[in-house]
């Protein structure tokens, strides 16, 4: 309730400022920006009560006990893309951490919660199509703010490619990075690193809101993700034998104090 009063309040600050939007003719024409703000306020409860009403308190109650999440997914802020375009039931499974172009370096912390904290088995990065992040740093970005340049210069693509390959060469620069980073996890056999796209405008092709799954633990042949049982037994051994190596490996000795 203190919420939603607090967004109330906002909106009564917002009367004087209208909106804009095109009437029949194309013509710019002014719309009471508190109108579009009580709406949007109204469809959230109607909505909300909607969601209480499908799911039992038994639900709710197990939510309330914690989370032991399947996957910390790094998707990005766009509002096109949510969690029920690939989970239809996101709550307590997704650990999600959004930013602009679905990337680690702007949200480093919040992903190593997901995996040192939450110790969810799965680290995914989510691109999508028409990303608007990848299009800015494909082109010039100088003029934006300082704090959106910052976010921006982490994204590492090359300029000269089209939205949809540098929307996949970033997922694929997000897994090899997270690769590294939690290399041991991944050794272990305790951590699989996925990239993936969800194009929603078919730029790939393939049908209108697929989900691409286009890297596994830096595997991209897509012969192989089509069979991710034969794929992921085969990198199982791997991690077996490297958790092996570790635990025989003796320490090293402790570096005997100094003298002076």
């Amino acid at each position: 309730m203190k919420r939603l009063l607090l967004l109330l309040s906002i909106a009564g600050l917002a009367l004087a400022k209208p909106a804009y939007a095109l009437d029949a003719h194309g013509q710019e024409a002014a719309v009471d920006q508190s109108t579009v703000i009580v709406a949007f306020l109204n469809g959230l409860r109607a909505d909300n009560s909607v969601y209480m009403g499908t799911h039992k308190i038994e639900f709710f109650a197990a939510l309330s006990k914690g989370q032991t999440p399947k996957a910390t997914v790094v998707t990005c802020s766009d509002s096109r893309v949510q969690a029920n375009m690939f989970d239809r039931s996101p709550e307590g499974e997704l650990f999600t951490v959004r930013n602009i172009g679905n990337q680690m370096a702007t949200a480093e912390g919040s992903v190593e919660y997901g995996v040192h904290h939450l110790h969810t088995p799965v680290l995914l990065f989510l691109g999508h199509s028409r990303c608007g992040a990848i299009a800015a740093v494909s082109g010039n970005y100088s003029k934006e703010s300082d704090a959106i340049k910052r976010e921006l210069d982490t994204i590492t693509i090359a300029k000269d490619l089209n939205n949809i390959d540098g929307v996949r060469t970033n997922v694929h620069s997000q897994v090899t990075g997270a690769m590294l980073k939690f290399a041991e996890e991944i050794a272990a056999g305790q951590l699989t690193v996925i990239g993936a796209v969800m194009d929603f405008a078919d730029d790939l092709h393939q049908g209108a809101g697929k989900l691409h799954l286009i890297n596994v633990n830096g595997e991209t042949d897509p012969a192989k993700l089509d069979n991710l049982n034969t794929l992921l037994a085969k990198q199982k051994p791997k991690a077996a034998e490297a958790a092996a190596k570790k635990a025989t490996t003796p320490a090293k000795p402790a570096a005997a104090p100094a003298h002076h």
